[in-house]
């Protein structure tokens, strides 16, 4: 009892660290500099300086591999914060990559950690000074910034493995996403690695064929897009209450009652999702429940932003309210690590591979554990 309460004492540190660090620095000068859509988007330099030295990068790399060692639902609640803030840096994707590198048998590194999300298989080969690449990824968040990039990669034999490369190297193009968030293209062709970059994927995070960096992604991707959801509908109900029209607040207006309420139950359903996913890191259920994170969050991600742009009406498209924040990180996250539409289509093949009696086993095994 008192180690759990100690572990709650300093997951409270953290989360409150979190927040007081993300409402000294972000403000809407620096995330209006941070946006790809301004003239020159800048990296907020001095933000992840104060976020590393704190240690968040790695919160969720266990204490006897030099990490905070947070719990994975106490770790998906720092990335809610990230996403609800609208933080312009990597720090979910470091925090889990970090993670799943050192479950994997590797050392947790130094600096920012981005994952690929794929775009083409990865192959390595053995080479005399370790192993050579051959592929290319695209998509990657914020690839010309961080220290380092985890993909997914396979040998001859088609086994999963996981890569670690220093990301800058190998950039060849650069975009950004619709939340003006950067978005990297690598050509890895003949790009060389040593031995101890290259492990054997943990199994746990490689289910149904899916490789596990792509999973670990979506994980972050479907904790994130539970933050941005709160931010949505906290300021929808916020502008329904102040906003006044014929003598009385929108919120009286029966129609936005329902409207409200829609948004309320898909962001509880995604939440709950959300909850579910963090609840299983590190063991055989966490694809499918990711699968089903990933898919339900994407779907909450369309109705709660529509909702939320139909409550502000024209004030909430204009750049100067911060509800695009928001809306823009959802449209943008549901797409990335795969969509709605391609996790939706990796659990039904998983229900039918395993046949309709197999179906409510699998639903027991997934709320109530793998025993």
């Amino acid at each position: 009892m008192e180690h759990a309460e100690a572990g709650d004492a300093v997951d409270g540190i953290v989360l409150d660290q979190v927040e007081r660090l993300l409402a000294q620095h972000l403000t809407p000068a620096l995330l209006a500099a941070c946006d790809g859509a301004s003239a020159a988007a800048a990296w907020p330099a001095d933000l992840w300086a104060a976020l590393a030295e704190s240690g968040l990068p790695l919160a969720l790399v266990p204490e006897a591999e030099g990490g905070i060692g947070l719990a994975a639902a106490t770790a998906a609640r720092l990335i809610r914060r990230c996403g609800r803030a609208a933080l312009p840096l990597p720090l979910p994707e470091t925090v889990a990559g970090a993670a799943l590198w050192v479950a994997a048998g590797g050392q947790s590194g130094d600096g920012a950690l981005s994952l690929s999300p794929g775009g083409g298989p990865v192959r390595i080969a053995p080479h005399a000074e370790g192993f050579v690449l051959d592929g290319r990824v695209a998509q990657v968040p914020w690839g010309g910034s961080v220290a380092a990039l985890l993909l997914d990669a396979v040998d001859a034999a088609g086994v999963p493995h996981l890569v670690r490369i220093a990301a800058p190297e190998t950039i060849r193009d650069t975009h950004h996403n619709l939340a003006g968030e950067p978005r990297d293209t690598l050509d890895l062709t003949g790009h060389t690695v040593p031995a101890e970059d290259v492990r054997a994927a943990p199994g746990w995070a490689t289910g149904a064929g899916v490789p596990s960096v792509e999973a670990v992604g979506a994980w972050v991707r479907a904790q994130q897009m539970v933050g941005a959801l709160e931010t949505c509908l906290g300021s929808a109900l916020a502008h329904a209450q102040e906003r006044q029209q014929f003598g009385r607040p929108l919120a009286k207006f029966q129609a936005i009652q329902h409207m409200l309420a829609e948004a309320a139950g898909h962001v509880a359903a995604a939440t709950a999702a959300a909850d579910l996913a963090a609840a299983c890191w590190g063991d055989p259920r966490f694809v499918l429940a990711t699968a089903i994170a990933k898919a339900r969050c994407g779907e909450a991600a369309g109705h709660v932003a529509a909702i939320g742009h139909q409550i502000h009406g024209a004030m909430g498209f204009t750049q100067e309210h911060p509800l695009h924040r928001a809306t823009r990180r959802l449209w943008s996250w549901r797409d990335e690590f795969g969509s709605d539409a391609l996790w939706q289509e990796r659990i039904g093949r998983a229900v039918c591979a395993g046949g309709g009696a197999a179906l409510w086993p699998m639903l027991v095994r997934l709320r109530g554990g793998a025993g």
